[in-house]
């Protein structure tokens, strides 16, 4: 049986496995003699030994079964000793390396040095005699595995007026395979047996004899032109995206079922009133297909979501690690994990929360404390929030670093109000320390974490207490596939701006407009709100206003701002399609839908419209 088209769900499932036995670790290190802790940590083991095994991947099945057996041996001990901790945690990564080279395609890395090492780990369990009295310990030591074979890429060249080349690379192949074991060939053999018209092939051998043997067998072959070899290099071709797997729920498979048949039942009743000329019972079928196109909808989304918890799990892990690098003692909260967002978006989060947990414990927190992540829902917006309880954000040092750096003038400095002071922290290469740590220091910056949000269409809060902790606030759409926008008319045309993008709108009478340097300006809560004409950043004409002035209020590069739109029309859902060549190149323009009546409505994005070539803020001069 072809088990390779399951490897995108062994793979899927595997680091799911993996996720939840690192942090079951963590809290056996907390509460060794947790019985449901140890059992569930087993059937982890368990889980990932026979998928590996069933999917024919040995080394992985050999070290997720030398876990089991270690796990067996506490099951019967009733605890798991500190030292058996870090046994399993480096048996957990040493297997996140082996997943992480299937999905790579290439061979298995070598297991042997970790499954050889003698480490005393487990009290003496004898199955079928009684325990011999005053034992205390055994030496658990699994034997090393045979030595890994070498991987070895072969590429051949024919010559140009090589006859039937698919033929004779298949002649290649035979011969290859009395040096060793075939692991891939590119084409594949399906291509070759096909008759592709190429010259160029490589392949794949495991097991492998000397190179000059190799060369000797095929240089004596009709056509060969020229042949090279590169070492651990097999590249398995990769899954093309439409190949990836998702696990859905049998629920929502059966209620997508049900609602085909809906469709096609009201498919059939609309055709038929159409045909009788009966308007009523079409209008009735009209509001049935809108009922169960919001529904399909709906449960279609639902296909794509995935908890919190699966790019949450590894954080213990990070903290408990860098705790005893650092020696401080840090203790993590988390929940709202069962938040549901797309994978999409999982995707793009991971990286920037793990960054601002390290950055908590090497920026924020002395030699204790505590680190909160909380999520919640607040209508379409998915809120993430980090807090520790750390020394906090000095804005006087920040104020220094902008003047220290010529970032900004000292005037500008001190206009800036304490929520624009901190979003400075997020710009590329700024520090408030004068060294790099190995913590901190390497990896995403918080400029990568900013850009990744607002890559998704999300906003990043920063709230700190000098003295007293930070706070981040993430906010991401629950889904980049299809988003609400607010409609606007700008200039005869209407256009959309995604809500997340949007803190409110308000109206005001042109005369509580007032002028700063030529810069038009409101007072709004404690602070002067920049405004600017959308009809003019985007060069559309101008039109007279009549009665109140509408604005949109978003934030651009930390700082607030008031959009002017000639009307607000509402909003809506829609599904974002992005630009291509050369409407990708207009500033400020992030895709576009299309309307019920087939017109085409642009999605501005609030934050490129003040981009390097856009407009500047207030402030934003260069000093």
């Amino acid at each position: 049986m072809d088990m390779s088209k399951y490897r995108g769900l062994f793979l899927s499932e595997s680091r799911e496995h993996l996720g939840k036995m690192s942090k079951l670790a963590v809290q056996l290190e907390q509460n060794p003699s947790d019985r449901d802790g140890i059992d569930a940590l087993f059937r982890e083991a368990h889980s990932v030994k026979g998928m590996a095994a069933s999917m024919g991947y040995e080394r992985t099945a050999e070290l997720a079964h030398h876990l089991e057996d270690l796990m067996d041996g506490f099951r019967k001990t009733g605890t798991v000793p500190s030292v058996a901790v870090d046994r399993l945690l480096e048996g957990i990564d040493l297997l996140e390396g082996l997943i992480a080279d299937i999905d790579a395609g290439v061979t298995e890395r070598a297991t042997s040095d970790f499954l050889a090492a003698k480490v005393v780990v487990v009290p003496p369990v004898v199955s079928k005699s009684p325990a011999v009295p005053g034992s205390t310990e055994e030496s658990v030591t699994v034997g090393a595995s045979e030595s890994a074979a070498t991987t070895l890429q072969i590429n051949v060249e024919l010559t140009e007026d090589a006859v039937a080349p698919s033929a004779r690379a298949m002649l290649i192949l035979e011969t290859l395979r009395g040096f060793g074991k075939i692991e891939a060939c590119k084409p594949s053999v399906d291509e070759l047996k096909q008759g592709v018209a190429l010259h160029q092939f490589s392949f794949w051998l495991s097991g492998v004899a000397e190179r000059g043997e190799i060369t000797a067998a095929l240089k004596g072959m009709p056509d060969v032109a020229r042949i090279t070899f590169q070492e651990d290099r097999r590249q398995e071709p990769r899954a093309e995206e439409d190949m990836r797997t998702v696990r859905v729920r049998t629920t929502l498979l059966d209620r997508l079922i049900n609602l085909t048949g809906e469709l096609i039942s009201t498919r059939y009743g609309l055709q038929g009133a159409a045909r009788a000329e009966d308007w009523r019972e079409v209008r009735n079928g009209l509001d049935q297909l809108t009922r169960l196109v919001t529904d399909l909808h709906f449960h279609v989304l639902q296909v794509r979501m995935m908890p919190l918890e699966s790019i949450t799990a590894t954080l213990p892990r990070i903290v408990r690690d860098l705790c005893r690098k650092t020696g401080k003692q840090i203790s993590m909260q988390i929940s709202g994990t069962e938040l549901e967002l797309d994978r999409a978006i999982l995707e793009d989060l991971s990286d920037p929360l793990v960054h601002m947990v390290r950055n908590a414990i090497d920026h924020g927190i002395d030699r204790q404390g505590s680190i909160v992540i909380r999520a919640w829902r607040e209508k379409d917006l998915a809120l993430i929030s980090v807090i520790d309880d750390g020394r906090g954000i000095d804005p006087q040092a920040i104020r220094r670093k902008l003047l220290d750096r010529g970032l900004l003038m000292a005037a500008q400095i001190d206009a800036l109000s304490e929520r624009e002071l901190l979003q400075w922290i997020c710009h590329p290469g700024f520090s408030t320390r004068d060294t790099v740590t190995e913590t901190s220091g390497r990896g995403v910056g918080m400029d990568v974490v900013k850009s990744a949000l607002e890559g998704l269409g999300g906003l990043l809060e920063i709230d700190s207490k000098l003295g007293q902790g930070t706070r981040f606030l993430l906010k991401v759409p629950l889904s980049v596939a299809i988003i609400k926008v607010l409609l606007v008319d700008c200039g005869g045309h209407q256009l959309g701006i995604p809500v997340t993008r949007v803190l409110r709108t308000i109206d005001v009478e042109p005369e509580s407009i007032q002028s700063s340097g030529g810069q038009a300006m409101i007072p709004l809560a404690g602070e002067a709100l920049p405004l600017y004409a959308l009809n003019s950043l985007l060069g559309l004409p101008d039109i007279p206003v009549v009665g109140s002035v509408h604005l949109v209020v978003c934030e651009s590069h930390g700082r607030r701002v008031g959009l002017i739109v000639d009307r607000l029309t509402g909003q809506r859902e829609a599904f974002i399609k992005p630009l291509s060549v050369p409407l990708n190149q207009i500033p400020g323009v992030s895709g576009a839908t299309v309307m019920g009546d087939g017109h085409i409505v642009f999605i501005i994005d609030p934050q490129a419209l003040f981009g390097h070539d856009g407009p500047r803020l207030p402030g934003e001069d260069e000093a």
